[in-house]
């Protein structure tokens, strides 16, 4: 719990201080206009912004969304709702106008800009993932800004990020930034929905994302993107557990980096887990999507949850799915209930072999490395 004694000011100063490598996240309701495409005095109030960090020596990524909504506007296209096919067809006419207009604004500042889209299983893949963790890693070294976006024009439903807040949170526990800042067109976390209750009191720090701190989102979603704060508070579950804080601020308002940097009583502060969940951890956990599920028994739950052990293959009850060795696989208990993921040592034929033998092998079906529990409500 915050105490009477605690110093904002001094707090994000050490945060500032500490943070080398910086995240920064903007929504599609920041950088547009409704119908009428990219908002440039946002837009270059941002690239100020960021430009500020770069010269206080601090390593940034972009993450931006605002491709589809770019291509609506150049296209004249505004009916709603749009299939698949024309969301990706909208953002590949989109993401041209959006790099091209970050490379015009950040020019004044001397800063070149990359272009790099992802899907999700860019990141599922281990060599893909290592691939794009190693250009991005070049980039920053040679002082270029990337600007990171999904592949909506080529993202299935199946393989692309659920919006942009879950891919802000992806590249900063991937690229184990320092930080991340989130720039949305609401102004801070409140108690409840304030479209729904405009007397609704901001949140300004938040210690744990607990079931009571989820439901002051709401699940409606943006005014323009997919996401709403719902994602943003998952996002910042999944920073937090790598001992990334996070702070929500509102993207349009001027100078606010500088303003919350100063202490300003601005946006909301997620503070960080003190026990930061390892890399590889969080990518099993975050990035990998189960291609099977197993069930449990209670000694082996006991083991892997409480233990620290290894689950071996006595514990196994049931398998379902078919999936190849060192897959990665959902872990249920008794009742049903996932209680963890991991990579498997071992392929459904195999598994389904074991369960019918009579004498069990005592062998590790997922080693404690490669196994990470999910968050239980």
């Amino acid at each position: 719990m915050l105490g009477k004694d605690f110093d904002r000011k001094r707090f994000v100063e050490e945060v500032f201080a500490k943070s080398k490598r910086v995240v920064v996240k903007v929504g599609s309701a920041v950088l547009t206009k409704d119908d009428e495409g990219l908002n440039w005095e946002v837009l270059d109030q941002i690239a100020f912004e960021i430009s500020r960090l770069r010269q206080a020596g601090k390593q940034v990524l972009l993450i931006s969304s605002g491709a589809i909504a770019c291509g609506r506007s150049k296209l004249k296209l505004f009916k709603k709702p749009l299939s698949l096919a024309e969301k990706q067809a909208l953002a590949a006419c989109g993401q041209a106008d959006l790099i091209h207009a970050y490379e015009e604004v950040f020019k004044k500042y001397q800063t070149f800009v990359a272009q790099v889209l992802l899907t999700s299983q860019d990141l599922a893949e281990r060599e893909r993932y290592l691939n794009a963790r190693n250009t991005l890693n070049t980039l920053l070294k040679w002082g270029v800004l990337p600007i990171i976006n999904e592949n909506d024009t080529v993202a299935t439903e199946e393989i692309r990020f659920s919006d942009n807040d879950f891919l802000s949170a992806l590249v900063a526990g991937s690229m184990q930034a320092d930080l991340l800042i989130v720039f949305s067109d609401v102004s801070a976390l409140f108690e409840r929905d304030p479209r729904e209750d405009p007397t609704a009191k901001p949140i300004r720090y938040v210690e744990e994302i607990n079931e009571k701190v989820l439901a002051m989102a709401g699940s409606k979603p943006g005014r323009v993107g997919r996401g709403g704060m719902l994602s943003k508070l998952k996002a910042a579950q999944m920073v937090t557990s790598m001992g990334i804080p996070m702070v929500l601020l509102p993207g349009r308002e001027k100078l606010i980096l500088e303003r919350f940097f100063a202490g300003e009583e601005v946006g909301t502060i997620f503070f960080p887990k003190e026990r930061s969940l390892p890399l590889r951890k969080f990518w099993i956990k975050y990035i990998l999507k189960p291609e099977g599920r197993i069930t449990i028994d209670k000694g082996a739950e006991r083991a892997i949850l409480f233990e620290g052990k290894s689950l071996l293959l006595p514990g196994l009850k049931e398998v379902d799915g078919e999936f190849r060795k060192g897959a990665c696989l959902l872990v249920l208990n008794e009742e049903k209930v996932p209680i963890g993921k991991g990579l498997s040592n071992f392929s459904s034929e195999e598994l389904n072999r074991f369960l019918k033998e009579k004498e069990k092998q005592d062998k590790e079906l997922i080693h404690r490395d490669n196994f990470v529990p999910l968050d239980i409500p």
